[in-house]
């Protein structure tokens, strides 16, 4: 098996910068973390949030701290260094080699939807996003890998998009639906949920919009690591 990620993101519209910030970190165990936030309002006062909030995680991932301690001390920090006023949702989708299992870690109202061997499954317990209060615990939850697994992550711009028309998008719905058509791939999934969240809000869209696909398909001999991406410049 291999697992392949694939992210979408666009700023909301007429916005220089993204109040969101995504990063990937290898783990000492083995495997890869995915980290992903969304900073209070947006523009560069979010990008600076957020971007705060990803450097703590990833730097005690990287130094094998676990994802629940690594979400509770990148809260505590924002919380200490913004006076509780300001938040931020965060994600962190982890592939753990050691374990053999996919480790999801939600401090971010919008669920987390996965499909496996039973179906489509939802990721919704409450949780609070990370800043507001002290020692804010995340949402944590183990899935063993599987072939066949598909992950959706995402900030609250998917959930958002259509709003100006009072119209919401069929996030689970359309996930599966893309999931199941023969070429479905990491990549084309993500860009398939972006292009119909831009179409709710007539390609100006109303937030910031960043997704995580990952899936877990068949092997090849192939054992090379590669990352692909695109950064358009304006």
């Amino acid at each position: 098996m291999e697992v392949t990620i694939a992210v979408s993101k666009v700023n909301k519209y007429a916005t220089s910068e993204s109040g969101d910030t995504l990063e990937v970190v290898e783990r000492p165990g083995g495997g890869i973390s995915i980290v992903l936030a969304d900073g209070q309002r947006s523009g560069k006062s979010a990008k600076r949030i957020s971007n705060l909030v990803v450097r703590k995680v990833i730097s005690l991932l990287a130094e094998g701290v676990r994802d629940g301690a690594a979400a509770r001390a990148a809260s505590d920090a924002l919380y200490h260094e913004k006076g509780g006023v300001v938040q931020a949702s965060l994600n962190i989708l982890s592939v753990d080699l050691s374990t053999h299992t996919l480790v999801i870690t939600r401090n971010n109202p919008a669920p987390v939807y996965f499909i496996n061997g039973e179906g489509l499954g939802v990721i919704d317990e409450e949780t609070k996003p990370v800043g507001l209060y002290k020692n804010t615990r995340p949402s944590i939850k183990e899935l063993h890998l599987e072939l066949g697994m598909a992950v959706l992550a995402f900030t609250d711009g998917l959930v958002h998009a259509g709003d100006r028309q009072s119209r919401r998008m069929d996030i689970p719905g359309l996930f599966a639906r893309y999931n199941s058509l023969p070429e479905a791939s990491a990549d084309r999934i993500a860009d398939a949920l972006l292009d119909d969240a831009l179409a709710l809000d007539e390609n100006r869209p109303i937030d910031d919009i960043s997704l995580v696909v990952l899936r877990v398909a068949e092997g090849t001999e192939d054992s090379a690591r590669r990352l692909h991406m695109r950064l358009p410049l304006k």
